[in-house]
C-alpha cells in the first residue's frame, strides 16, 4: 500500500530526527503479535482489552464475539484506537492507529482473513466462515476492519520521535 508521508512532530522528537517511512510501519503492524483496541462503552467510559490482529488489504483485522464488550461497544460508537509495540522506554517503535471498526461480512473476505490469521498465529487460530463470521470451539467472532484515518508512530530511545500520517 502506497501510504502517505510521515510528519515528525520536533516538539516530541530529537535534534535533527528524521520521519520513520510508512513501509516501517506496515512491517511493525504485520508483524506485531499482540494489539490493545480501545473502544467507548455507551455511557462515555473507556475500555481497552488485549486482541490480535492481522493488517490486510490497508487496515487492521481483528475479532470478538457477538456478545464481547468491545462488540457491545462498536454498535454504538465504532471509533476506535488500536495500539502496538514494546513496553519498554528506551528501545523500540509503538504503533497508534485511529479509525472506524467496519464489521466484515463477506464469506469470500473472511476466507482470506482466516487464512491470514491462521499464517500469522498458527492452527490454534484455525476459523471455519459461516453466517458472516468466523467459527471456532466458543462459537461466532464477528471480524472488524479498521483502516487508519490517522496513525501516529513513537520512536524510543536516541533518537526518539513522534511522527504522524493522515489518511483522507
Amino acid at each position: 500500500m502506497a501510504g502517505p508521508v510521515g510528519e515528525l512532530d520536533a516538539r516530541y522528537s530529537s535534534e535533527g530526527t528524521v520521519a520513520h517511512s510508512w513501509d516501517e510501519v506496515v512491517g511493525v503492524l504485520e508483524a506485531a503479535e499482540l494489539f490493545w483496541v480501545s473502544s467507548v462503552r455507551p455511557d462515555g467510559r473507556p475500555h481497552v482489552t488485549p486482541t490480535l490482529a492481522v493488517w490486510s488489504a490497508g487496515a487492521l483485522h481483528f475479532g470478538t464475539g457477538p456478545g464481547e464488550r468491545k462488540a457491545r461497544n462498536l454498535a454504538e460508537n465504532p471509533h476506535v484506537v488500536l495500539t502496538t509495540g514494546v513496553n519498554t522506554w528506551t528501545v523500540g517503535f509503538d504503533v497508534v492507529v485511529e479509525g472506524d471498526a467496519v464489521r466484515v461480512t463477506d464469506e469470500g473476505r473472511l476466507r482470506e482473513l482466516a487464512a491470514a490469521w491462521e499464517a500469522k498465529y498458527g492452527s490454534f487460530w484455525h476459523y471455519e466462515v459461516r453466517d458472516g463470521c468466523f467459527q471456532h470451539g466458543p462459537g461466532p467472532a464477528y471480524v472488524f476492519a479498521v483502516s487508519p484515518v490517522t496513525v501516529f508512530g513513537f520512536g524510543k530511545g536516541e533518537p526518539f520521535s513522534q511522527t504522524r500520517w493522515r489518511f483522507s
